[in-house]
């Protein structure tokens, strides 16, 4: 729940009081929801409210200007060192308005609709960032590099993003597919949908996600159903940030149907969440972890008779 105590209007008045700037052309630019948003002169103070907006924020050449971030903000390092207003669960509005935000960078499905009504009361831009594609983790970069002022910096991470995508694209393209099933809880068991953007990734590397046609993001399974689809690879995200030791699926679990071809053949992987799963440049190594280890999944099969 966000936090209201001793909130009041007289606060949102002080704190988002700004000094006469130098006049700018108006900076317009389209979110990752369709709205527009438009700000007058490239922002000064802005708050990341997912750590992969926080992410593709240092990435774009405006690490100095974020005065606050959710928690798991944790790359590049010096994130860590930002000041906390909160968690995808609970933000802590007070603090958002005394850190005088010109620009908030929102995630619309880690942050519920209520706590997004009463930042909007703030009359603060709001942009959304929801890359669903490995394509608009570009797209961001240069987006964000807009609203910042800081399009040289954003532009040639961009392009560098765009050159590791098209290497993999370009060295698995023709390789024989993998069917792969993406394990993302055990309990439920939870799988994620063709729209996802782990989903691009698979394809990227030669994979063929098994549940791509699922509904919704992110639909939970049976197992039933996995030994139906009778992958040749499973894969799941090892611990990063946002994700204790202990919470880890547990692929070990699998080995009770030794007849399942990933297990049969070994073919039992864990990629660094923080890689695989946010929608940030370093999705791009993540992607190359998870090539590689379809790779290996193709070098276990077992030849063709003649």
């Amino acid at each position: 729940m966000i936090r209201l105590a001793r909130f009041v209007p007289n606060l949102i008045a002080a704190a988002l009081c700004t000094t006469a700037l130098p006049t700018h052309a108006a900076i317009t630019v389209t979110d990752d929801t369709g709205a527009t948003v438009t700000l007058s002169a490239p922002a000064q103070r802005v708050i990341s409210l997912a750590p992969h907006v926080t992410e593709l924020l240092y990435a774009a050449g405006g690490g100095a200007k974020i005065v606050g971030a959710v928690s798991y903000s944790d790359y590049p390092p010096e994130a860590k060192q930002l000041p906390r207003v909160g968690d995808n669960k609970a933000l802590d509005l007070e603090r958002i308005v005394a850190l005088q935000p010109d620009l908030i960078v929102v995630w619309r499905h880690g942050n519920a609709q209520r706590q997004l009504d009463r930042l909007r009361e703030l009359h603060v831009p709001l942009f959304f960032s929801e890359p669903h594609h490995l394509d608009d983790v570009a797209l961001s970069l240069t987006k964000l590099g807009q609203l910042l002022g800081t399009s040289s910096s954003a532009d040639t991470a961009a392009a560098a993003y765009r050159r590791d995508i098209a290497r993999l694209r370009t060295q698995y393209a023709s390789r024989p597919p993998v069917s792969v099933f993406y394990q993302v809880w055990d309990k439920p068991l939870m799988t994620l949908n063709g729209e996802h953007m782990v989903s691009d990734v698979i394809t990227l590397c030669g994979g063929r996600n098994v549940f791509a046609g699922l509904q919704p993001l992110v639909p939970t399974v049976s197992t039933e159903a996995v030994l139906a689809a009778n992958p040749e690879a499973i894969i799941t995200a090892a611990p990063g940030a946002t994700q204790p030791d202990t919470s880890l699926p547990r692929l070990d679990t699998w080995r009770a149907w030794p007849g399942l071809t990933a297990v049969a053949h070994h073919n039992l992987f864990a990629i660094d969440g923080d890689l695989i799963n946010r929608p940030a440049p370093r999705i791009a190594q993540g992607a190359q972890q998870l090539c590689e280890d379809l790779e290996t999944a193709r070098s276990r099969r077992k030849p063709v008779a003649p």
